[in-house]
């Protein structure tokens, strides 16, 4: 399955256990009680396709959801 911003605004919701409409863009999902064992769990679930990768401080720079999609795999 793709990464895209609505999957990843579904598994970041999930995780928390909000609905992902309840999930801003604009907003850093850490505010919403994301913390690092649940970016663990999200990560250790993902795999990146063969030649793509993010390193994994790349979403910490810019948490908020909008800015995840301009990552390397994350499909538009």
């Amino acid at each position: 399955m793709a990464l895209t911003p609505g999957r990843n605004r579904a598994d970041i919701a999930g995780l928390l256990g909000e609905a992902p409409a309840d999930l801003p863009d604009d907003e850093n999902p850490v505010d919403h009680g994301l913390d690092s064992a649940r970016v663990m769990a999200l990560a250790g679930r993902r795999r990146p396709a063969p030649g793509t990768g993010t390193a994994f401080g790349a979403p910490a720079e810019k948490p908020a959801i909008e800015h995840r999609a301009s990552l390397p795999g994350v499909q538009g």
